[in-house]
């Protein structure tokens, strides 16, 4: 996948847990969970603001686009 979400590296620099995230934005733990590991397919805009406001940070900061490995296409 091209788009890595870096939310738990953000919440780390942050010293927030998911469990306090989720409440802060309203989501639940779970849908919060499969965002940080990669499993999501969207988000809606209005999340990645609550995000964003919760965290205080930039969208960029969650969100980071790196070009798909040819080598590692192979593979699968």
């Amino acid at each position: 996948m091209a788009i890595i979400v870096n939310l738990d590296v953000m919440m780390a620099k942050r010293k927030i847990s998911s469990g306090d995230l989720a409440n802060k934005i309203g989501i639940t733990p779970a849908n919060l969970s499969i965002l940080k590991n990669q499993k999501a397919k969207a988000v809606r805009f209005s999340t990645l603001n609550d995000i964003c406001q919760a965290l205080s940070c930039q969208p960029g900061d969650i969100l980071e686009y790196r070009e798909d490995d040819p080598e590692e296409e192979k593979k699968n």
